[in-house]
Parts: C-alpha cells; structure tokens; sequence
C-alpha cells in the first residue's frame, strides 16, 4: 500500500496527500459524532483531471473513496470508518467563470456556499439557498445532497439552480452534463441523478449555478401561536396574499433555549406554545398592507396571540436569530436528529403522532421542534440525558425510529428531507423508497461504479 500511495503522491501537488493522525480524525468524518473514523490517507486535488486519476488509482488499487467537503453534513455521508481514501475539495475552491447576460456562474465543487453567496451580492445578483451552515458547507456537498435551507418555500432546492456540472464517475470518466444549457431535449438529463446521489455515483468537481434578481426589501414577522393546527391556517392566509420566502416553525421550548442561551430578549409579550417565522420581499406599501390585514385576521380568527414586524433589515436579521440560532443552542447536548419530511397539510397530524410516540415510550426525553413548515420539512430533536450514557440514549432513539417512520410510511413522507441517507438513515430507506425503486437505484450505481468504490456503504 506504501507503494501505491507514492504513486498516488505523483497524481497531486506537492503537501496534497495527509495521512498524520490529526488530519486523518479531521477530515474523515461529518457533524455526525456516533461512528469511529479510520481513514487510509486524505487526498487534496486542485482539478477535474487529478479527481478522474485519482478514481483511476483506486480502481487499480481496490481501494474505497469518500468524499469530503464542508463536512456539515447529519448523516454519515461523508465519514470514513473503512482505510477509504478521502477527496477533500478544499483546494477545489475557485469561482472560474461568470455570465452577466446569463446570469450563471461556474465554479468548483470546493467553493463555500457563503462564498458564493457574496460572489452573487457583488454583482448586484443572489443565490438564495441557504441555511445555517453556509459560511462552512461547500457548493459540491450542497448538490451532492440537494440542500434545501430556510427559503426552499420561494426558491426551491438547489437542484432548481444547477445548470450544469462537471463529475468523475466511478470509471474514472469525466461528464460535462448540460453546460449551462436552459433548453436540452436530447435524452436523459444525467444531472439530475448526480444531484443528491451522496457520491455514490461519482463525484462533482464543477457546477454552473443560475442566480437571480436580489430581494430588495426582506421583511420578518414572528408570529406567537397558540395550538399546532392554526400554522396551517396561517400558511394558507399568508400565502393567499403575500409570496412568502419563508414560512419557518419552533416550539417554545427551542424559543427559551435560545433566549437563555443567547441572552435574548423575548420578542412578543404573550408566551405560546409553538412560534412562527414568516419573511417576505416588501417590495411596495401595498404588500406590507397585505401583511398587516392577513395578519390582523389571525388575531380576529385566534389564529395568533400575539406577532411582531420588522422595520428595518437590522431588525430582521435579529429576529431571525430565535430560529437559526437553536442549533447551535443545543448542540452540547449532542440530540438525536431526525430531518423528515411529509406535505405541509400533514404537519399538524405528524408532529401530534410523533409526540405521542415519543412521549410514551420516552417521556424523561426532552423534545425539540423546528422546521420550514412551509414545504413539510420538520427537525426533531431528542436532547439526550446529561445522566445517560451516549450509547444507551442513541440506541433507546433508534427503537423509537421504526415507530415514528411506520407513521411517515404511511403519510407518503420522507425519512430524510435534506440531510441525505448516508449510515445513519440506511437501514430505514425501505420506509421511503420500494423494493422496486431501490433495486433501480442499485442498478443504476453499478452502471457509473461497477467496482464499488464511490462512497461504499452509503445509501444502501
């Protein structure tokens, strides 16, 4: 192995190639803390073509490789437990080429979503994917696991913004899929089965990505509410009127975490059970009239207890803090994620179930809501036990899985709204996708990796 490994040292740059303790325990795994890291060696390439020799060496060698870029990801996508080689994208982190006419830009799969996000604002343009790890996840792992984010309501997942990428199959093949291209019927659009394959097909070193026109005036409402079924009723009285960028969801428990943790004020006087976070693009008067009537309906239908507006972008970035703060609030208590999905008219009718279910078999459990409430998406979060010993409350979780996933089945949900599958929602696949679907999947793996060292393990 000695040997190929100085073979692989002639593909990269010179200090591209770590195998020392640190590097290894860094870079081989993701924000999963809940299985053991064991890399062979990390692997830094600078370009499209030492990717397609390096998947070339590891076909030659047998050895297995994973890919790593931003490593924010939940669900043991991106860890090595195997002497896999890691592709960290690190140094894959150009912005190569802009379109003012098409408004698309070329970059590599390295390149850090707030990265781009800048690039997008220095041009007078936007990227609006976007969600608390942007200043650290990269443009590769955002398609590779087609993120969604906080305004996925208005402007969808990130696949609606990839017009293009570049990949390195399993063979060692370099794709160039649909170039930019707005119009293209000419057969399969092999792009799509990149975006959210979880490296298992092959690997993304560039993408074009559309942007668009920036909002110009970004307005917050938080909303006091005083039962779960009335965040239905609001998402369809706002949405009547006012084209909502997010419609986001937090129970109060997420909220006092936040307060205490962060040393916040609370932001509306009546206390409630559950809050909402409602933005918009106030681009005239007449939308915040619009605004202000749906929201004194609200009040008049007991709808809402209690709300306040932002007047400034200032203001809003504060408000905001309530809901993209409880993360990392609750981090050091190391909860048991479940990232789900089912249609937003289901949500009330799943969190009450799931409740129940939780409450039952685990009722010394803490229990933290959020979610985008308004494409379905919802975060449980099982804070374990400072008396509890991690690998007892992490396997007392995942007795509670089938149970809350046979519930999800039966919504037609999924187990896994943005996060991936990768090792932690493996063996619950069968709860989202057929046994007929997921033989395709297979198949269609084996043709792009026929000898299995994309990212084995992963998925399924």
């Amino acid at each position: 192995m000695q040997s190929s490994l100085d073979a692989l040292k002639s593909i990269l740059d010179a200090d591209c190639l770590l195998t020392d303790n640190d590097s290894l325990q860094q870079y081989g795994k993701d924000w999963t803390n809940n299985y053991s890291i064991s890399p062979l060696a990390i692997a830094f390439p600078k370009t499209t073509d030492q990717v397609a020799e390096i998947v070339r060496w590891a076909n030659k060698n047998q050895v297995a490789l994973v890919p790593s870029g931003g490593r924010t990801g939940l669900s043991g996508g991106a860890v090595a437990s195997n002497h896999e080689l890691v592709v960290a994208f690190d140094k894959m982190n150009q912005i190569e080429n802009f379109e003012q006419s098409t408004q698309q830009v070329t970059c590599q799969a390295g390149v850090i979503t707030e990265q781009l996000q800048q690039f997008a604002m220095d041009n007078d343009l936007y990227y609006p994917v976007d969600f608390a790890s942007s200043g650290s996840s990269q443009i590769g792992g955002n398609i590779a696991t087609n993120a969604g984010g906080i305004k996925v309501i208005r402007y969808g997942l990130t696949r609606d913004w990839v017009m293009g990428l570049t990949v390195v199959t399993g063979k060692g093949d370099i794709l160039n899929l649909n170039s930019g291209l707005i119009k293209n019927a000419t057969g399969f659009d092999l792009r799509h089965l990149f975006i959210g394959s979880e490296g298992i097909l092959g690997f993304i070193t560039e993408a074009t990505i559309k942007l668009t026109r920036q909002p110009t005036s970004l307005t917050v409402l938080l909303l006091a509410i005083p039962e779960l079924e009335k965040v239905k009723t609001l998402l369809n009285l706002f949405q009547k009127d006012i084209e909502l960028t997010a419609f986001e969801f937090f129970s109060d428990k997420a909220m006092e975490k936040v307060m205490k943790h962060h040393n916040l004020p609370r932001p509306v006087e009546s206390e409630a059970p559950f809050y909402c976070l409602l933005e918009f693009d106030a681009t005239s008067e007449e939308i915040i009239e619009r605004a202000l009537s749906c929201f004194e309906s609200g009040l008049e239908d007991e709808a809402i207890l209690n709300g306040v507006m932002s007047q400034s972008q200032q203001q809003a970035d504060e408000l905001w803090k309530y809901r993209e703060y409880i993360s990392e609030t609750i981090s050091s208590r190391k909860p048991y994620k479940n990232d789900i999905a089912v249609t937003p008219d289901k949500v009330s009718d799943f969190l009450h179930k799931v409740d129940s279910i939780v409450s039952e078999h685990y009722p010394a459990f803490e229990v933290i809501w959020f979610g985008h409430i308004g494409d379905g998406n919802l975060h449980l979060n099982i804070l374990a036990p400072e008396d509890m010993e991690y690998k007892d409350f992490i396997s007392a979780c995942e007795k509670v899985n089938p149970l809350i996933f046979s519930e999800l089945q039966k919504m037609g949900g999924s187990i896994s709204a943005e996060h991936g599958v990768g090792l932690l929602k493996k063996p619950y696949l069968s709860y989202s996708r057929s046994e007929q679907e997921i033989a395709y999947m297979q198949g269609i793996k084996l043709a792009f990796d026929p000898n299995n060292i994309m990212n084995p393990g992963k998925v399924f």
